[in-house]
């Protein structure tokens, strides 16, 4: 993670899923805000921001070795 500049391009991480291209607009105070390529924005820490796609990929936590289970009403006893 590194110092981004109004101007930059970022990547950012949703949902622990989704990587994003976003543009750095605004730095003041350990905050950035930033604007999505799509419209819109939000405000964000350095933490969140990744300089490169690869970077945050790399960081998307994965449950590797657990088996996903899918609940549904019906596998609840009553």
């Amino acid at each position: 993670m590194g110092n981004f500049k109004p101007g930059d391009k970022a990547f950012i991480v949703e949902s622990n899923r989704a990587v994003r291209e976003v543009t750095v607009i605004r730095h003041s105070g350990g905050m950035y805000l930033i604007r999505f390529a799509e419209g819109g924005g939000i405000q964000v820490r350095e933490h969140r921001l990744f300089p490169t796609q690869e970077e945050a990929t790399a960081s998307i936590q994965t449950d590797k070795g657990k088996p996903k289970r899918h609940h549904t009403p019906y596998d609840y006893e009553h």
